[in-house]
């Protein structure tokens, strides 16, 4: 296959490259989605464009007023070894922490892997349970959305073919606000998530409060649990409510298929035993009995 190699130094370059070759171009940031696809023959570029050279596409910005922010070009690896965002955003420690191997997430990045848009993308459900941001840019400006609108279907997004994912943002964590991503494969490591949750909660005079809770594997894109969510705003903190609101997510707001990996009955337990059990690690229960 012949395609050119292209490099710009600037994002105002990359701009103009993504205006003039549309959908015949691809960016290639780490390439862990990108080079097996092309060596499959499922994609067939006229132009690869790395962004290695971009600096400003490389940095990550943590900042206790602003939140974080990091570029496109920024490896899996670097988040996942910053010890503010293990500290302070868990669920995107976790999810990054659990994907693939040392040496993929060597290369790979964040932006990369929620662009591919697999419904078992396991940065995706952090993103959105911590209300993430994706800043967009083009020749025809700038715009923002937010993480869980996204994604539209199965590997499908809102960006066009003249955008570019820029970089991601997620405010900062709020008082004692925890949160927490889990999922559950067959193996240990190297393998995709039967289903995922992430889970970020507060707490406010004994209640649940600002409750977010984003599931994967189990629905064409990822996606919030809104009616668990509902029924855990403001009400008192409590195992069985937890109960309950697992039970809602695994019925109401989860859609699994049965597929060679699994099947829809045994998708739905995972996503009631995960969002119970990230539930009770965030709010505080693990060990007690309120």
């Amino acid at each position: 296959m012949n395609f050119d190699f292209l490099k710009p130094n600037t994002l105002e370059e990359l701009v103009q490259i993504m205006k003039c070759g549309g959908e015949d171009v691809k960016i290639l940031a780490g390439g862990t989605d990108l080079i097996p696809s092309i060596k499959a023959e499922k994609v067939h570029p006229k132009a690869i464009v790395s962004i290695a050279e971009i600096k400003e596409l490389q940095k990550i910005t943590v900042d206790p007023v602003e939140g974080l922010t990091f570029g496109c070009g920024v490896t899996l690896h670097e988040l996942e070894n910053n010890k503010s965002i293990q500290e302070n955003y868990k669920a995107l420690y976790e999810g990054i922490h659990s994907m693939a191997s040392t040496q993929i997430r060597n290369m790979g990045t964040v932006v990369g892997n929620i662009c591919n848009a697999v419904p078992s993308a396991d940065t995706a459900p952090a993103l959105i349970a911590l209300d993430g941001e994706i800043h967009i840019k083009s020749f025809k400006g700038e715009r923002t959305v937010k993480a869980e609108e996204f994604f539209t279907g199965v590997c499908t997004t809102v960006l066009k073919p003249e955008e570019i994912v820029t970089d991601i943002h997620i405010p900062a964590p709020r008082g004692d606000a925890k949160s927490k991503y889990t999922k559950f494969t067959v193996r240990r490591a190297l393998e995709l998530a039967m289903a995922g949750v992430a889970v970020r909660t507060e707490e406010k005079d004994g209640t649940f409060s600002n409750v977010r809770i984003a599931l994967g594997a189990v629905a064409p894109t990822p996606k919030l649990a809104e009616n668990a969510m509902e029924l855990l705003e403001g009400k008192p903190i409590s195992r069985a409510l937890i109960e309950d609101a697992a039970v809602k997510a695994s019925e109401d707001d989860s859609s699994p298929i049965s597929d060679k990996r699994a099947s829809e009955e045994y998708r739905r337990e995972i996503v009631r035993i995960c969002t119970r059990d990230a539930l009770i690690e965030t709010s505080g229960l693990m060990g007690g009995n309120r």
